[in-house]
This record gives structure tokens, sequence and C-alpha cells, in this order.
């Protein structure tokens, strides 16, 4: 049987087919040629961004930190979903970073004066001398309070020495009554904090500026300052603290310190709370320490 061929057909097909392949061919170069000019632009943008970032995080050093804070934040958070925690960051502080202390030199010359003075008196370093005369300038400001009236209450309790104790229970530089002023503690971490040099200065001067409101007087707070507000005699108490007040005050002036005692100093009286009534009660010898903050009533 003779097969009947049109050639007519198939020249249609081959040509419908050589179409196909030309249109397809020119969609494939239009996408590569789109594709290479947006990567093309895009890299341009993205070095152009690049740019713009490294100048600005070179002028705002605040805003270089947030964005570092803010990769640490995300790197640990990933840290933390893939392996479930992570080691919390700890630099042990080194020894210079806990030491309470800093250069006299560094003080006003007045402070650093004070500073020296009281070093040498009662064998003290400077360097940690200076951190609490700061203090006590710092915060008689604010408490207005004499500075040097700070300082002498100091000298006169515990000799500088902040892990000073009495026989009835006076702690820290300015010897409060740890026990019955605990509550003013609780802002520094609790009553450990009275062996902290700078918190049991401010905390005592608190005291201090109580038993001073209570009397009405400077000499007077003293007396309620150390527990024996209601006796007649404060065993010299108040006279030792204001003549190492008026020696510093001399120190501060530029002036030789007065080496007069203004005072005797008879037997230091017992403390008594200042909530109770006063009682007849016998004087210790002579020999205790006259180091008893006040028994405020907490109440």
């Amino acid at each position: 049987m003779t097969a009947l061929v049109n050639p007519g057909h198939d020249f249609n097909v081959g040509a419908k087919l050589k179409n196909i392949r030309k249109g397809l061919a020119i969609v494939a170069s239009d996408i590569g040629q789109g594709f290479f000019e947006i990567t093309h632009n895009s890299f341009a943008l993205l070095g152009l961004a690049v740019v713009s970032a490294v100048i600005v995080l070179t002028a705002r050093p605040d805003l270089r930190d947030a964005g570092e804070f803010q990769l640490m934040t995300w790197l640990q958070e990933r840290q933390e979903e893939a392996i479930g925690f992570t080691e919390p960051a700890f630099v042990e502080p080194t020894a210079v970073e806990r030491a309470t202390a800093s250069n006299p030199k560094d003080l006003p010359s007045t402070q650093a004066a004070v500073a020296y003075w009281l070093s040498k008196k009662y064998s003290v370093a400077p360097e940690p001398l200076s951190v609490l005369v700061a203090q006590a300038f710092e915060i008689g400001q604010k408490a207005k309070l004499d500075p040097t009236l700070i300082l002498a209450i100091m000298a006169i309790e515990s000799g500088f020495n902040p892990f000073a104790q009495s026989p009835v229970g006076a702690q820290g530089l300015m010897q409060v009554m740890t026990q019955v002023h605990h509550d003013k503690y609780d802002n520094f971490g609790g009553k450990l904090a009275a062996f902290d040099p700078v918190t049991n200065l401010r905390v005592g001067v608190k005291v201090l500026q109580e038993c001073i409101s209570r009397a009405g007087s400077i000499e007077g707070g003293l007396k309620y300052y150390v527990g024996a507000a209601n006796l007649v005699d404060d065993g010299g108490y108040a006279g030792k603290v204001m003549a190492e007040h008026a020696r510093l005050l001399a120190v501060v002036g530029g002036k030789r310190p007065p080496t007069l005692r203004f005072f005797t100093s008879p037997a230091p009286p017992r403390p008594i709370p200042v909530s109770l009534p006063a009682q007849a009660s016998p004087v210790e010898p002579a020999d205790k320490s006259t180091g008893n903050v006040a028994l405020l009533d907490q109440s």
C-alpha cells in the first residue's frame, strides 16, 4: 500500500517547533539579562549600604556598642536554642577593683591634707583613708553635716578600723549597733554590710542625723550617739569628738592642729536605750571602750 505523505503538513510542524525554540531562547535570554541587572544593582546597593553603615558606626560609637550587644544577645539565644543552656559570663574582679582605696593625690588639696594627717596620726594607709575622706565630704554636704565631724566620730569610735566591734555589739567604722539599726542596712544587702567601710559610714551618718535631730544640738546628739542620753555625764565622749573635730578643721584651714584636750575623760557610761526611763546605773571601769552607738527607738 502506498503511504500518503503530506509534505506541506510536515513543513508547518517544523516551522512551529522552530518558532517555539526561538521564543524560549528569547525568554531565557531576557530572564538572564534581568537577573544580571538585578544582581548587579543589588551588589551596588549592598556596597553603598555597607559603606554608609561603616561611616555611621565610626561617628557614633554608642550605636556600634548597641549593635554589638544586640548581636551578642542574638547569638546567645541561638546557642540556647541549640544546646539548651549557656554558661554565665563571669569575670573575676581584680584585687584593685575589690579594694576600697584611691590615690590621695586625686583628691582636692584640703581633702588630701586631711587624709595624710589622719593617716599619720592613726597609722592607717592614706589610700583607703582617701576614699573615706571623699565619702565624708560628699555625704556631709548632702546630710548638711560638717564632714570633719563625721571623720572625727570615726576616729574616736574605731580609729578607722572597719572591722572593729565593741563588747555590746557596735560594729564597723562608726560603731553602729547593727542589731538595732538592721533596717538601715536593707538597701545595702543586709547586716553584713556593716563591715563595708563606705556602707558603715553612710548608715552611721543616718544614725547621727537622727541623734542630732532628737537632741537639738551637735553635743546633745553625740550624747545620744554614744548611748548616754539618759545619763548626766557622757564620759567625755562629746569632748573627745569635738576636740578631734577642731583639729581636723585646722587641717582643712591649713593651720597647725591644736594639741590641747578640751575636756577631761572620766569613766565612760553604760549605754542604755533612750526609749527606756533613766535608771541609776553604776559606771563601768575606765578601761571599757567608748565606741557605742546610741540605741535609738526604731518604732
